[in-house]
Order: structure tokens, then sequence, then C-alpha cells
């Protein structure tokens, strides 16, 4: 019996096998495991594993926005600061409080003084007023600045700035509206300034803002004028922003001076969004190109806008 028991079991064992196509155990190399690199032998397709389903890359969900926690990083032989506001928030970032030259940058807050002063006063500005407030923003032209900066007092026209825009760190430079010096921070609320109505009043904010966003050539002696490539004030941070946010609806006014007593170039870039204010300042040597800084300025604007967290399709 025992025998007959041995013979069958034997002969079950070697039918199992001949099915099976190999050897039968529970370990070792003779078992078929799928391994990195291992392809399906020939035979029915159905048995062949199945591809994984294309996923497509992650979409943005929403148009670029301001990164106030962006690590902003920009190489300069010199000083960089900068300083942005989201206006939806109220939220301020400042690189640092060191401070630097307003230079051309100030004029729209000259312009806009002067504006809600004639408005103050219930009359309307001269054709002349007019052309001089024009010419100080769209082409920078000094003298027409100077004239409105005398005409309201010169440097109560400042000491009006830091008091009605809350300014914390502006230093006035007596008898010279360029010398300004101040922080970023404080370009930056200057800016916003502007933008709220509390420099040009309700009836001249649109106007100022408007010049603002045409800003074209200028009037600076050529030795201080823009390279090829950033031709006279329209450049900087509009450069650097995505291409989704329109430059034309951007307000800018941008500031730059090359230092002799110093030998170095002082240069301000403002911008002023329905969204946004950003404001970035420098100093560097005069060996180097006024282009150097208006690349700079567009590239703090690169780093501060970022698209929303992508998503998976």
């Amino acid at each position: 019996m025992r025998l007959r028991l041995t013979l069958l079991a034997a002969m079950l064992m070697s039918i199992v096998v001949s099915m099976s196509g190999g050897s039968v155990g529970t370990g070792g190399a003779d078992q078929l495991v799928p391994q990195a690199g291992w392809h399906q032998p020939a035979g029915d397709p159905a048995d062949a594993p199945q591809p994984l389903p294309l996923t497509e890359p992650p979409v943005a969900s929403g148009p670029p926005t301001l990164n106030l926690d962006a690590r902003v990083s920009v190489e300069i032989d010199g000083f960089l600061t900068w300083a942005a506001l989201d206006r939806t928030t109220g939220r301020l970032v400042s690189s640092s409080d060191r401070t630097s030259t307003t230079e051309s940058m100030i004029k729209p807050w000259i312009v806009a003084d002067h504006l809600r002063r004639v408005a103050e006063a219930g009359r309307e500005p001269t054709e002349e007023e007019l052309d001089h407030a024009r010419r100080a923003i769209r082409y920078s032209d000094n003298l027409s600045a100077e004239a409105l900066y005398l005409a309201n007092g010169a440097d109560a026209v400042v000491r009006r700035m830091i008091d009605m825009c809350g300014l914390t760190d502006t230093t006035v430079f007596p008898g010279w509206w360029s010398r300004t010096e101040l922080t970023a921070a404080d370009a930056v609320r200057m800016g916003e300034c502007i933008a709220n109505g509390t420099a040009a009043g309700p009836e001249w904010t649109d106007w100022v803002l408007e010049e603002m966003r045409h800003v074209e050539g200028t009037t600076a002696p050529e030795d201080q004028r823009p390279e090829a490539g950033f031709e006279g004030g329209r450049w900087g941070i509009i450069d650097g922003l995505p291409p989704s946010i329109p430059v034309r609806k951007v307000a800018i006014k941008n500031g730059w001076t090359r230092v002799g007593a110093t030998n170095s170039w002082h240069v301000a870039c403002l911008a002023i969004h329905e969204d946004w204010v950003l404001a970035v300042l420098m100093r560097y040597p005069a060996s180097l190109s006024l282009d150097y800084g208006a690349e700079r300025c567009a590239g703090v604007a690169q780093q501060l806008f970022t698209f929303p967290a992508a998503q998976a399709r």
C-alpha cells in the first residue's frame, strides 16, 4: 500500500512540473519574479504588463503673483536693496534698511504734490504747469521738475512727502530733490502714496499714474543717458515682469546718476501696479554701465513673481 502511494505521489509531481514548465521550489533562481529590466516572454499579449497612463506635466493654477517670501539673490559689485508691497494685503517686505538717493524716481511725487496743491487752491493748472508736469515724468526733464520743486517751497516739497506718505527713514538734502536719501521701503511707501490718491488727490491721481505708464525718453545730458537697449527711462522692473502682466498697465519711474565724487552709479527703480508696488535701489562703480543697473532691477522682479502651486491635470 505504501509503495502504491509513493508511486502515485511521484506521478502527480511529474505532472505538476511538466505543466509549470520549470521546477517547483520555495525560492531561489527557479522562481519567476519580475525585476527591474525584466520583459514578459513572448506569448499572449493580454498577459503582458500594461503601460501606466500618461500623466501630463503640472500646470499653473492661475496668473503669476508677487511672492514676498521669495529668496531674491542678485550679484552686484556694490550694494542693492529692494522692497515690495502687496497692495491686496498691505504686507510690505524689505531686503534691508540701507539708504540711497532718489534721483529722478522722486519726480512723480514733485508733480503730484504740485497738482494737489493747485486743486486745493481751487484752480486748474495752466498749460505751462501741465507741460512741466508731463515732461518731468515722461521724459525725466530735470528743468521741469526743478521749476515745480521751487514753486512749491523746495525742501517743503520733500518734507510733505515724508509727512503725508508716512516715510520713516528719509532725509531731506537742502535744496536738492534728487539727493533725498531714503530706504527701499520708503520708496515703496512713496509709490503707494501716489497710487492710493494721497499724493495728487482725487482729481489728478489717474493723470499722474497714466503719465508714469507712458514714460518714454529722457532730456538728461548725453553722459547721463542710458546705453543702447535701455533708451530713455523705459527699462528696469518692467523688463523682469512675467509676460502675462501687461507692462502698459504698470506705472514706472527710474532714476540714475553717475556721481563723480564717489565715482559710482546711483540707480533707483520704481513700479506701481494695481496689486503691488516694487522699488529697487543700488550703487555700483561708474566703470560699469547703466545697463548693469537696469538689468538688476529686472532681475529682482523676475525672482519676486512666481506662479501659484502647480496642479496635475
